[in-house]
């Protein structure tokens, strides 16, 4: 819920609505209190649309929302979890080099 926690944490900063930020997505309040409390993920394009809206890098909020989605991923799998980061690390690791 990194990604949530930040939306709300900047959107109580700036002392605004859910309901602002919902009509800003087009969707209705609900939907984005969901998204706050990590209950339902936004979409890529929603997140680039915060990003603009809280005028932050787009890409500070994609990281938090990928993340979000790799720690739900492994949420139930404790025990390999580390070994299978690993496992990703490397792989993109070896993606990097191979596109240089």
């Amino acid at each position: 819920m990194l990604f949530g926690n930040k939306i709300r944490q900047l959107r109580e900063e700036k002392q605004m609505l859910q309901r602002q930020f919902a009509a800003a997505l087009e969707i209705d309040t609900p939907m984005y209190s969901k998204i706050e409390r990590g209950e339902r993920r936004a979409k890529r394009e929603q997140v680039i649309a915060l990003a603009k809206i809280f005028k932050v890098n787009p890409n500070d909020f994609l990281t938090l929302w990928i993340a979000d989605r790799i720690l739900e991923a492994i949420e139930d799998e404790k025990e390999l979890a580390g070994e299978a980061l690993n496992v990703v690390q490397q792989k993109i690791s070896e993606k990097i080099i191979d596109d240089l």
